[in-house]
């Protein structure tokens, strides 16, 4: 049986924006908040919760404060309904999925880590074998272009993906970058909304476990 996922990352509490398509498991990979406050992501919470989608699955990126400085109301104002995963794991229609938030220290935000051993260690939690891996951040290289010179991405997650090597990679964090890729049998998703600038991204999950994009939206990029 397929698995419809419909994803999104960084809608910063500009959600109502998004047309939300149909599916069996909707994703959120971090950013649900702007400035982090436990009022805002109770509004956030509010619009996943009236969400259709069978399941759902949050993890947390660097602008969602409350899950590290209340995690227990954080996770409690989300609902049973709704399914989040900080270095943890749940199996969804027959699929292993694993979510992290974590990222290269960025600015003063949520869930910063030094590049090298701190990262490594996080990283070295993703479970072998695994399904669907959904991170805040994006490893280096792909989906990682925050200008046309710079990459932001973690070094030590594309080496934990070249040994774990899920079907499929799910991550925001970067706003100019979105879109699809498929490298070495991996297929990588930045799936941003850049503040709904951008609109879901609908990936399938066939019974045979390949990887199909049925909805990617063009990447958004400052300037370009």
């Amino acid at each position: 049986m397929a698995l419809r996922i419909v994803a999104v990352a960084d809608t910063h509490l500009v959600h109502d924006a998004l047309t939300v398509p149909a599916g069996d498991l909707f994703i959120h990979a971090g950013d649900l908040c702007r400035g982090g406050s436990i009022d805002e992501l109770a509004r956030a919470a509010a619009w996943i919760e009236a969400l259709p989608h069978a399941t759902k699955i949050v993890v947390a990126g660097n602008h969602d404060w409350p899950f590290v400085r209340d995690p227990v109301r954080a996770r409690e104002l989300l609902g049973p309904g709704v399914i989040y995963l900080e270095d943890a794991g749940v199996t969804v229609g027959g699929l292993s999925f694993w979510g992290s938030p974590w990222q290269p220290t960025y600015a003063a935000w949520a869930f910063n880590l030094e590049r090298g051993a701190p990262l490594a260690e996080k990283w070295a939690r993703i479970p072998v074998p695994l399904d669907v891996l959904v991170t805040h951040g994006p490893p280096f290289g792909i989906g990682d272009r925050g200008t046309v010179a710079s990459r932001s991405g973690c070094a030590d997650l594309l080496a934990r993906l070249r040994v774990v090597r899920p079907k499929l990679h799910l991550f925001g964090h970067i706003h100019q970058d979105g879109g699809f890729w498929q490298q070495d049998g991996i297929a990588l998703a930045n799936v941003t909304t850049a503040d709904c600038r951008r609109g879901p991204t609908v990936i399938d999950i066939a019974a045979d476990g390949t990887v199909h994009a049925v909805a990617i939206p063009p990447a958004w990029v400052t300037g370009a």
